[in-house]
């Protein structure tokens, strides 16, 4: 049985740990606020991007755009979100665990594929299993702008293009509650899945529908990488808000459990003393 000493040392312990995690719990809480608000406010600019992308590819059969087309399938390129840092519950390990078995599924050999791995987790995690990372970011802010990602979407974009990637998937946990996110899979490229409207605005294009393509395709193929990335972000925060939550509540259940433990023992002890002293007692009688 654990000493006094020992049982009050692990209460002591057990009672600073609670105090980070409650504090860490509440950071989570006002960041998860601000990604949630940040999230929902780049929605309208998807909106109508996206409306005015199928208003010209789908208003006109003479258009065509690479980026819009099907081919033969030889290397597919799979961008993965994942965090920089732990301490989110399952936030990781389902996303990894999800790509991972994707791979190992649709894939026979590594020339097939390749990863693009937004945080350092995913990245470690990839590179331990010996899959092929081909570009990565890291560091990333806990509120992420257009420019910190502009690169790394630009450069997955004209791989596509130039044919390094004949399909580009991105791997994220989408943001449903603070207590909900969802593992998730979005084809970025090609964009043969551009849904149309039901009431699609009549736009006048200047110079041309092609020359406005040619310019907005891309562009909305990086958006659909920074929207994902937005929606991470939520994810994210609100997944360690949850794990620190839990984290408290645990160490608050083993204090009550250890203050009971201890108060036993402390009592042991006395009801211990006070027999020897009656012993000791009677013995001089």
């Amino acid at each position: 049985m654990a000493s006094l000493r020992d049982i009050k040392t692990r209460i002591t312990s057990t009672k600073k740990t609670s105090q980070i995690t409650k504090a860490m719990q509440m950071v989570s809480a006002s960041k998860l606020n601000r990604a949630e608000t940040n999230a929902k406010a780049f929605g309208p600019y998807m909106d109508k991007i996206q409306e005015v992308v199928a208003s010209i590819a789908l208003g006109s059969t003479d258009i065509t755009h690479p980026m819009l087309q099907t081919r033969p399938v030889k290397r597919t390129g799979y961008i993965v979100i994942s965090s920089d840092r732990g301490l989110a519950g399952a936030y990781n390990s389902n996303i990894l665990r999800t790509v991972h078995q994707t791979i190992n599924k649709r894939h026979k050999s590594q020339d097939e594929y390749a990863v693009i791995a937004i945080g350092r987790i995913g990245r470690d995690f990839f590179r331990k299993r010996n899959i092929p990372v081909y570009s990565e970011i890291t560091g990333l802010g806990d509120q992420v702008s257009f420019s910190e990602i502009k690169d790394i979407a630009n450069r997955a974009v004209s791989m596509f293009a130039d044919g390094t990637f004949d399909e580009l998937y991105v791997y994220y946990n989408h943001f449903v509650s603070a207590i909900s996110q969802e593992v998730t899979e979005k084809k970025l490229l090609p964009l043969t899945d551009i849904a149309s409207t039901s009431n699609i605005t009549s736009y006048e294009f200047e110079p041309s529908q092609e020359g406005i393509l040619e310019v907005l395709l891309p562009q909305y193929a990086e958006s659909l990488i920074y929207g994902a990335l937005l929606d991470a972000k939520a994810s994210e925060h609100a997944a360690r808000m949850t794990a620190m939550q839990s984290a408290t509540d645990n160490a608050k259940e083993l204090i009550r459990g250890l203050t009971l433990s201890y108060n036993r023992a402390r009592q042991a002890a006395i009801t211990q003393e006070i027999t020897e002293i009656t012993a000791g007692a009677s013995a001089q009688q």
